[in-house]
């Protein structure tokens, strides 16, 4: 089984980036073929500022390895070092209805929000595409906001094969539903887009001030919660406590006598503490940029190895060669 993800380097990646996306990927290096990349291309939909892409690719490598990244067992590249994957990106958007583009969720959500359209926004769906099909995937983690992106790479890929014939594996999903969607500090989704993310990494101060300024309602600590379980910072407490404790913590709240102040210093320690192995193993790679960037290097060439196949059988296929 080969097993794909990838993460768009536009910003420092969040708790949100880890439970929903990073965790189960890098779970998933022990069950088949795991290939993970660092999705350059797509971050150039909203990033213009060419430093920062390079700034925030090298931060995301430093993360995936620090966080448990195996390169003995997975493959982990930049996209843009593959350059196949554009060219399939047109033999496949060639065949991909106007229709099927216009109803993605994320075009809309995003241009709703502000963010100027343009065509590699609205293309989205078809670089995530090639990205899954090129690599002969049959596996791929993803939280529940790129579900319709997913479903959309079947009916593409389904689309070429019968168009073409049998040229593409049509990937399977793979979602945890009790952590596809991580909340952020205002209750929305956890995302850059909103500001309202927990850095993974970053500066004590000013994440623990990030997450003592989470609001709360005005009832008294010694009213009892009722909706307990609704509370974000229980929530988030549930991710990064061991269970047992998220649960006191809940029943506490839940009876009454748990301050706001209270749960949300336990919120902050039991985050710092989790995170406390990856901070100490991303120093040490920060110290040696060399070998990330060998392990990028090789892994480029070993995706090739599989993208040059596929590529060619897509080319045959529909009569470039």
């Amino acid at each position: 089984m080969r097993i794909l993800t990838g993460i768009t380097p536009s910003g420092t990646l969040h708790i949100g980036n880890y439970f929903g996306a990073m965790r189960p990927a890098i779970e998933l290096q022990d069950r088949g073929e795991a290939y993970y990349f660092i999705a350059d291309y797509h971050s150039m939909t909203a990033l213009t500022d060419a430093e920062a892409r390079r700034g925030f690719t090298r931060g995301i490598a430093l993360d995936w390895l620090a966080c448990g990244l195996d390169p003995k067992k997975a493959i982990f590249w930049r996209q843009s070092d593959l350059p196949e994957v554009c060219e399939l990106t047109w033999l496949i958007g060639s065949l991909t209805p106007m229709g099927l583009l216009e109803r993605a969720h994320s075009f809309k959500d995003k241009t709703a929000k502000g963010i100027s359209p343009n065509f590699g926004l609205f293309a989205y769906p078809v670089l995530m595409a090639a990205d899954i099909l090129l690599y002969d995937t049959n596996l791929v983690p993803v939280g529940k906001d790129q579900k319709q992106h997913l479903e959309m790479t079947r009916d593409i890929a389904i689309k070429f094969n019968q168009t073409y014939g049998e040229t593409f594996v049509v990937p399977e999903e793979e979602i945890r539903d009790e952590v596809a969607v991580v909340p952020g500090l205002d209750g929305q989704k956890m995302s850059k887009s909103y500001g309202n993310t927990v850095e993974i990494f970053g500066d004590e101060k000013a994440l623990r001030k990030k997450i003592m300024g989470i609001v709360m309602d005005s009832r008294t600590p010694a009213e009892p919660k009722p909706d307990a379980d609704k509370n974000l910072a229980i929530q988030l407490l549930k991710l990064v406590a061991p269970a047992d404790v998220a649960a006191d913590y809940e029943n506490r709240l839940r009876a009454g006598g748990l301050g706001y102040g209270d749960l949300k210093k336990g919120l902050f320690e039991h985050y710092w503490n989790y995170f406390a192995p990856y901070r100490a193993k991303r120093a040490e790679l920060a110290a040696n940029l060399d070998y990330v960037e060998s392990v990028l290097r090789d892994g480029a060439e070993r995706a090739r190895a599989t993208a040059s196949v596929v590529l060619k059988r897509a080319r045959k296929a529909c009569g470039l060669e």
